[in-house]
C-alpha cells in the first residue's frame, strides 16, 4: 500500500500539480480554468491513438450486424459460445473494445488528482510547497473562470454539462432512425440528471474537465460520421452505375 501511495503522489499528483501551476503561468494567461481546458486537450490528444482505434471499430461496426445477429440466432441457447463467438469475430475484424476503456480510465484517473488537486483549497501551503524548484511560486493563484470559482460547487455549469450530454444523446437517437426501448429512453433521461447530480456536489473544475473532453470527443465523432457518409457513398455509386 505504501508503494502505491507513493507512486501516486510523487509520479502522479505532484506532477499534474507542477504542470498545471506550469500552464497557469506560461500559456493560460494567469487563468486556471484556461489551463484545466489545455491539460483536458492535450490529454485527449495524448490518448489519440486509443480514440481513433475506438472510431475505427465503429466503422467496421457498421457491416457487422448482420454477421452479429446470425451468430446470435444460432447460438440462441448457449450465452457462453455466443459471447465467444461474438469476441472472435471481433477479435478478426480487429475491433478493439479495451481502447475505450483505457481513454475512459485514463481521464477517470486525472479527474481523481483534479479533485486532489483543488481539495481544501489549491493556494494552500500544503500544496504550493510542493512545485518543482525550476517553477516560480505565484503569490496566488486565481480560481475564477468567466462567471464561477473553479474550486468551488457551481450548478450553471453542472447543468450546462448534463445539457450537453443529453443534447449529443438525442442527436445520437435522431441518428439511429429506430424507437428507443423503454430501457434506452430511462437511460437518455436520468444519465444526464446522474452526471448533473455528480458534478454538482464537486468543485466545478470537474465540470470544465468534463465538457471540454465531451466536445474533443464530439469533433472526432463528427469526422466519424463524414467517412461512414463517405463509406455509404461509395457502396451506392457501383449500384447507380
Amino acid at each position: 500500500m505504501e508503494i502505491l501511495n507513493y507512486i501516486w503522489e510523487f509520479y502522479l499528483y505532484i506532477p499534474l500539480f507542477n504542470f498545471l501551476v506550469w500552464l497557469y503561468l506560461t500559456y493560460s494567461w494567469f487563468n486556471l480554468g484556461i489551463s484545466v481546458i489545455i491539460l483536458t486537450i492535450l490529454l485527449r490528444f495524448a490518448l489519440l491513438p486509443f480514440s481513433i482505434l475506438t472510431e475505427k471499430g465503429k466503422l467496421v461496426s457498421m457491416n457487422l450486424g448482420k454477421e452479429v445477429a446470425e451468430i446470435k440466432k444460432d447460438f440462441a441457447n448457449d450465452p457462453v459460445k455466443q459471447k465467444q463467438m461474438i469476441r472472435n469475430l471481433l477479435k478478426k475484424k480487429k475491433i478493439r473494445p479495451w481502447a475505450k476503456a483505457i481513454v475512459l480510465g485514463v481521464q477517470g484517473l486525472v479527474l481523481l488528482l483534479l479533485y486532489q488537486v483543488f481539495l481544501g483549497g489549491i493556494n494552500t501551503e500544503a500544496k504550493l510547497h510542493l512545485l518543482y524548484p525550476d517553477i516560480p511560486r505565484p503569490d496566488f493563484i486565481n480560481t475564477k473562470f468567466l462567471w464561477f470559482d473553479i474550486a468551488q460547487q457551481d450548478l450553471v455549469a453542472s447543468a450546462l454539462v448534463a445539457g450537453y450530454i443529453f443534447a449529443q444523446s438525442l442527436i445520437g437517437a435522431y441518428n439511429r432512425k429506430g424507437k428507443l426501448s423503454k430501457k434506452e429512453q430511462i437511460f437518455l433521461i436520468f444519465f444526464p440528471a446522474f452526471i448533473f447530480l455528480i458534478l454538482a456536489v464537486l468543485p466545478s473544475v470537474k465540470s470544465i474537465f468534463v465538457l471540454t473532453s465531451f466536445i474533443f470527443s464530439s469533433i472526432i465523432s463528427m469526422f466519424t460520421a463524414i467517412i461512414k457518409i463517405m463509406i455509404t457513398q461509395a457502396k451506392k455509386k457501383p449500384q447507380s452505375s
